[in-house]
């Protein structure tokens, strides 16, 4: 995982650092230089234009334009406080103005080549880096930016993404603990656990999902909540749902109608809401599944009855003896359950959530944030906009439950993240401008270890 730590953190991080600043600042302007180099395709005859700011943003930047002189680029470089209103053509347009840490408004100056690329030191000036928001005018979307140590948020939310181009993380000793990685990081690909493979005593009961789905009409969301589990590491998958749900499960789950009556001790982990209802019929079978203590994910419908006063006691009970809940909302869902819309810094609102309603907290978005009532975070950008369309949060529910049945609620957090990666990288391997939530069980096993 890339740890993602926020600017009042990463100045502890620079303060505790055993090599002084010059240092440091020749360190980040090598590594400035060498990618200067790699987006001209070259040094002799190029030219290069840096913004160079008062703090240590533009140190590295100065520094930057020394090493590239000495290589053989034409260099100019230009204080924030006397900058022209455009500054000359180039090949290279290097943003050092100011770092993580800008709180008030900035515009930069004009381009005199606007085509050229931009190479942006740590982050676009001008972007919030928290949160990602715009601060002033319009940043210089950068092709490249290089930032050091760790991802910072405002890299990844808000107009982060589109700001920054290709982020990567250069290492300049600077110490990035263990507590900052598990505080917060960026999911990878290298970080999905490879599903367990079993032996020749494992037999289907040893990862068993139950799902609590599904009402009249609403049989599709069930459907896909059961294949997605069975995609996802569930062995084998109960489904509660009512003969007027209509729609048909997978032939591989085991269907029953409600009431809900099975021996919990067979299961590891229990679904419930997608196509659930949200009548009183629909609140006594998320209570009842919620009562048999297992590690349970609420979703959809699910989500919009945790107020229920039978729900709201089985929560206050499972919550007392610390029994694992997993709550996937997207914005308009979290603000029912917690009185508030997040706002623009998400980490903060998935963290809030997952503390006061003692759960792990799976708030969609781009990027997705999971957080647990410990404070820890997980960030997970392999999604898109395709994501947002009908169906889909019933397949990353049912993701979450399979990946539960077979590897167990420990690592709860990373468990969630995972699926959620998966989620995003099965839409990435389905291609094309639109997906329907049927096409993701396909690529599941494309992308899944």
């Amino acid at each position: 995982m890339i740890p993602v730590v926020t600017p009042g953190r990463m100045a502890e991080i620079d303060a505790a650092a055993p090599e002084s600043v010059d240092v440091l600042i020749e360190r980040a302007g090598a590594t400035v230089a060498r990618a200067a180099v790699e987006m001209m395709g070259g040094r002799y005859g190029r030219r290069a234009v840096v913004l160079a700011g008062p703090g240590n943003n533009g140190a590295d930047g100065r520094a930057a334009a020394g090493r590239l002189r000495r290589r053989g680029v034409r260099v100019g470089v230009w204080s924030v406080s006397d900058a022209p209103e455009t500054l000359p053509a180039a090949d290279l347009y290097i943003d050092a103005a100011f770092g993580t840490g800008l709180s008030r408004p900035y515009t930069p100056p004009q381009r005199g080549r606007p085509d050229a690329p931009v190479l942006a030191v740590d982050i676009p000036s001008g972007l919030h880096g928290v949160t990602g928001e715009v601060l002033g005018g319009p940043v210089w979307d950068a092709r490249r930016t290089v930032t050091f140590a760790a991802l910072k948020p405002g890299l990844l939310f808000g107009e982060g993404p589109a700001a920054c181009g290709h982020s990567t993380v250069a290492d300049i000793g600077l110490a990035v603990g263990a507590d900052d990685v598990d505080a917060c990081a960026l999911m990878t690909d290298a970080d999905v656990e490879a599903l367990p493979a079993g032996t020749g005593a494992t037999h289907k009961w040893h990862a068993a999902a139950l799902v609590v789905a599904g009402s009249p009409g609403m049989g599709g969301a069930a459907s896909l909540a059961c294949s997605a589990a069975l995609r996802s590491g569930a062995r084998m998958v109960h489904l509660n749902a009512p003969a007027s749900a209509g729609a048909a499960a997978p032939v591989e789950a085991v269907r029953a109608e409600p009431p809900l009556a099975v021996e919990a001790t067979r299961f590891g982990v229990c679904a419930a809401g997608p196509g659930l209802g949200t009548d009183q019929e629909a609140a006594k079978r998320l209570a009842d599944g919620l009562a048999l203590g297992l590690p349970t994910v609420v979703d959809a419908d699910g989500l919009r009855l945790l107020h229920d006063p039978a729900v709201a006691a089985v929560l206050d009970r499972r919550n007392r003896g610390s029994v694992p809940t997993v709550l996937t909302p997207h914005d308009a869902e979290l603000e029912a359950l917690v009185t508030a819309r997040p706002g623009p810094d998400r980490i903060a609102a998935a963290r809030n959530a997952a503390a006061r309603l003692g759960a792990v907290v799976l708030l969609k978005g781009g990027p997705t944030v999971v957080a647990d009532p410990r404070g820890r975070a997980r960030i997970v950008s392999s999604g898109d906009a395709r994501l947002a369309t009908a169906g889909t949060g019933d397949v990353l529910a049912g993701m979450v439950a399979g990946r539960l049945a077979a590897f167990g609620p420990e690592r709860l957090l990373d468990r969630v993240a995972e699926a959620a990666h998966l989620h995003g990288r099965a839409a990435a391997a389905v291609g094309g401008a639109r997906l329907m939530a049927g096409d993701l069980l396909d690529a599941l096993r494309a992308v899944t270890p």
